[in-house]
């Protein structure tokens, strides 16, 4: 079925188009009717406010516009009755014909329900995470995971063809820096911490003593007798590579999975770098000042130009990231979403210059910025030093509240938001914890469906759905609200916004637990049973469907 805002825009569009036509009004280039839902249920199901944005074009007062598109509108079976309000709001209420249709909709094909074409089909890379291999997962990265994952799975259901990829940031100085950290450990546990003394700003966490210990196990103390400088590249290969193992295990636990492992080293091994600047230099993008190869951003909207080789003839990161999305771009993705910490702010402009440069719409790249985690518990604001705080990585979060509300609770806000994160409240078996009251609801549906078989009532089917019979406020408003689950896909999509689906399953799971409140499902007598059950049954379906999306866990008992 057609959703029925597709169907309300065509037929206001097209009432529009009648108007003018009649008053020999040319339309504005690209108008488009929007359409939006009242705020106080009793105004209807959707509001236009066509009238007032078209009254100056046409000359009118928008009261009267409003009353001729109406006299103009084609007739739908759907639309029970039409309003104006106020200066030249249109608000539209549909049948409990339409309520059907949707409710059977959504039961007869449940796979199908929210699903978009938005995409076409085209090809989409979500890069998130990426990590430097210099230590675990911290609670930013944890969040740009549930992020970024979660925008994949909303884009593979608004029609794209996605690749989840994570770029493994394992050249330059923060390599060698790690492994001299670990070097230095493995010198101080073997009694000559002179030999090796640590790095000034060397990484200062627990962890560095643990990869010490296991090249210790591995190799004895062979290392003693080799040269710093010459047994450096083994520190700095078997720390990164045991770091991996251990980012790869938190984020398999944290339920997130990437189809590629993209190594920053292998840019430098398909001499990826040296190509791309040879590429932006036969366009004229670059050139040559203080002994520096730069990149003429300004040319794209920068504020200042961008150097891609140092006077001492090495790559800048910058160079080597652009190489990289040159290299996504080649490899066919339509689109590039990036998810970056929000220190990388100003980092915006230049890829979306170097992106242009490349010969790509700067709307190709997308780019998710993920704001701080503020840690919270019953004593305060939890510290988050690397040196000494508790719950900084992602693994002790996930160990102290578990993987559900972990990635609820940080995808409760928007991204670009910061976020309180209540550890306490995270724990709590009670309805003032979000996530477990979105989870009960999933619980009371199983129960219902329980005691339906213990006393031998099945799922009616679709055909004996009897919509004249859910009459209550209850039921009438949680089929408004799933009503609304495409359309909340839909913004998801669009805006690349996990926490709109966020916010529709707390929504959901609250008219679910009104309506169980206030209404008898089983020994409601027929057909009155029936059609709840089928109400419940596609209540299940939608919220079921939206945590799958968030990657949370669907209980059968709480």
């Amino acid at each position: 079925m057609k959703d029925i805002d597709e169907q309300l825009r065509g037929l206001f569009m097209e009432a529009v188009k009648t108007v003018a036509a009649k008053k020999g009004v040319e339309l504005p280039e690209g108008f488009d009717v929007f359409l939006e839902r009242p705020r106080r249920p009793e105004l209807g199901d959707w509001a236009t406010t066509v009238a007032m944005q078209l009254a100056k074009t046409f000359g009118e007062r928008p009261l009267d516009l409003a009353n001729e598109i109406i006299s103009n509108l084609p007739q739908n079976p759907h639309v029970e009755h039409i309003t104006v309000a106020g200066p030249g709001f249109i608000n539209i209420s549909l049948t409990r014909e339409w309520e059907a249709s949707l409710l059977r909709e959504i039961l007869s094909s449940p796979e199908e329900y929210g699903r978009s074409d938005l995409g076409g089909g085209r090809r989409v890379q979500v890069e998130f995470v990426s990590a430097n291999p210099t230590g675990p997962l911290h609670v930013g990265h944890g969040r740009g995971a549930a992020v970024g994952d979660v925008t994949a799975n909303i884009l593979a259901m608004a029609g794209w063809r996605v690749e989840r990829e994570y770029y493994i940031n394992d050249a330059g100085l923060q390599m060698e820096l790690l492994g001299r950290s670990v070097q230095s450990r493995y010198f101080e546990l073997l009694g000559e911490p002179d030999k090796a003394p640590f790095p000034e700003d060397g990484y200062k966490g627990d962890y560095t003593y643990d990869l010490a210990r296991g090249i210790i196990e591995a190799e004895g103390d062979r290392f003693l007798r080799v040269r710093l400088e010459e047994s450096l590249p083994a520190f700095i290969t078997r720390s990164a590579r045991e770091i991996l193992k251990w980012i790869k295990k938190d984020l398999d636990d944290f339920r997130v999975h990437f189809d590629v492992w993209y190594s920053e080293k292998a840019l430098y091994e398909k001499n990826l770098v040296d190509e791309t600047i040879c590429f932006l230099k036969d366009r004229g993008y670059t050139y040559e000042k203080d002994g520096a190869l730069w990149f003429r951003s300004t040319a794209f909207g920068d504020e200042k130009d961008r150097v891609l080789i140092r006077s001492n003839g090495s790559p800048t990161y910058f160079a080597s990231d652009v190489a990289y999305h040159k290299d996504k771009f080649d490899r066919g993705f339509d689109m590039v979403v990036d998810v970056w910490g929000a220190d990388h702010h100003g980092y915006i402009p230049r890829m979306k210059a170097a992106v242009q440069a490349l010969g790509r719409s700067p709307e190709d790249l997308e780019i998710l910025l993920i704001q701080l985690v503020n840690l919270f518990s019953g004593e305060g604001q939890v510290s988050m030093s690397k040196r000494s705080g508790e719950f900084v990585t992602l693994r002790q979060v996930i160990d102290e509240v578990g993987v559900d509300a972990t990635r609820y609770f940080f995808l409760m806000r928007r991204c670009d938001s910061p976020l309180d994160f209540d550890l306490e409240l995270a724990k709590q078996a009670s309805l003032e914890n979000p996530v477990y009251y979105v989870q009960y609801a999933c619980a009371r549906i199983n129960s219902i469906f329980r005691e339906a078989a213990s006393r031998g009532v099945s799922l009616p089917t679709v055909e004996a759905l009897d919509i004249a019979s859910l009459g209550t406020a209850e039921e009438k408003k949680l089929i408004k609200t799933l009503s609304t689950f495409p359309e909340e896909m839909g913004g998801a999509a669009s805006e690349l916004a996990p926490h709109r689906l966020v916010n529709f399953a707390y929504q959901l799971a609250g008219d679910f637990h009104v309506f169980y409140n206030a209404n008898r499902v089983l020994g409601a007598g027929e057909p009155l049973e029936q059609s709840r059950l089928l109400l419940v049954r596609a209540t299940q379906v939608v919220l079921e469907k939206t945590l799958d999306i968030l990657g949370i866990s669907i209980p059968e008992r709480m």
